[in-house]
């Protein structure tokens, strides 16, 4: 299997060259990124724990689904790209942007649109990428982030506590 391309971009999230995976993120280069938000009709939200094979933050517990833009992609369709390959499942509509990071370390170079979408699962994860999921409160997550910060994969305080605004 060929390694992904990914676009590089400028400081103004503009394309300015392509490169692999590893050489982007060897180089610390900035490119793009997705994650989304996914809640069921209780109000809870879907957060993954990474897999212990990933190559960034493994064992991290992150947003619902999350990934980088393949070169020529744009957001959106990522958005609707990772829900389905990381949760199996297709959004009923797709996810309603709500903010954009930009790359910092905190998100590892990237800059992220942040999306929200709503689901019921159950999901199919794939085991190569997510070790388990789990449904949480909101009100548990933000306790949770307080008290052990350091559970999470490092973009996701950033935009837990956008979030809450």
């Amino acid at each position: 299997m060929s390694e992904e391309i990914f676009d590089v971009v400028n400081e103004r999230d503009e394309v300015i060259g392509r490169q692999t995976r590893s050489e982007v993120h060897r180089l610390g280069l900035l490119h793009r990124a997705v994650h989304v938000l996914v809640f069921n009709a209780r109000g809870e939200i879907f957060l993954q724990k990474r897999s212990l094979w990933k190559d960034r933050q493994p064992g991290a517990w992150d947003s619902s689904a999350s990934g980088h833009l393949d070169s020529g992609e744009d957001y959106d369709a990522c958005a609707v790209r990772e829900v389905a390959e990381e949760l199996g499942c297709r959004l009923a509509i797709p996810p309603q942007r709500l903010f954009k990071l930009n790359a910092c370390a905190e998100t590892d170079q990237e800059f992220v649109w942040v999306y929200r979408g709503g689901a019921e699962g159950p999901f199919v994860l794939p085991p190569e990428e997510i070790e388990r999921g789990a449904w949480f409160p909101p009100e548990d997550v933000a306790r949770w982030l307080s008290d052990r910060p350091q559970d999470f994969a490092s973009a996701f305080p950033l935009i837990w506590s956008r979030l809450a605004r």
